[in-house]
């Protein structure tokens, strides 16, 4: 008789539906600033869906679980950097569009000012670590086929925004 060989303890069985517990299993390889933009975009969402205040989102995000894991100034200046400058974000973005700001998904539209903002006041990142990052809250969050659409503008923005970086990596290593 054949038993199946033993299995990795840190993945869930196959079939196993996605629950906190596995979600948070799925998160362990997560940088500090990778937690810190999903809990942005979290607040970012509440501020565009929920119309609420960033006063009150902020500590509220706070409190969710794992928060305590991620990058805090980060998340202070990505929720606070693009609530203050949501309108000269949407300016950047706007042009890069094929349709009207008022037709993207909240979670993709934080995604975007996230990668624009990062791309804007964080030359440290690189560009393409920015896209990367922003393409990865989409899939995680958004819907479908949301990521292909970040990736498109954010790509375009940043070839407007860092040319010189962007030329410089090349198509292969710029996605």
């Amino acid at each position: 008789m054949r038993h199946p060989p033993p299995s990795d303890p840190s993945k869930p069985p196959p079939g196993t539906p996605h629950t906190p517990l596995t979600e948070a299993r799925k998160a362990v390889g997560k940088s500090d600033r990778s937690r810190a933009r999903g809990f942005a975009l979290q607040a970012l969402y509440q501020v565009l869906v929920g119309n609420n205040p960033v006063a009150e989102v902020d500590p509220f995000t706070r409190e969710l679980v794992g928060f305590s894991k991620c990058d805090t100034d980060h998340f202070q200046a990505l929720l606070h950097g693009c609530a203050a400058e949501s309108e000269d974000l949407d300016a950047l973005i706007a042009p890069m569009l094929d349709r009207k700001l008022t037709e993207l998904s909240p979670i993709e539209r934080a995604a975007m000012w996230i990668g624009a903002y990062e791309l804007l006041h964080h030359p440290d990142i690189p560009a393409r670590v920015v896209l990367n990052e922003a393409i990865e809250l989409a899939k995680e969050f958004g819907g479908t086929d949301g990521h292909r659409y970040v990736n498109g503008v954010l790509h375009a923005l940043a070839r407007r925004l860092r040319p010189t970086e962007v030329a410089t990596d090349g198509p292969r290593r710029f996605r």
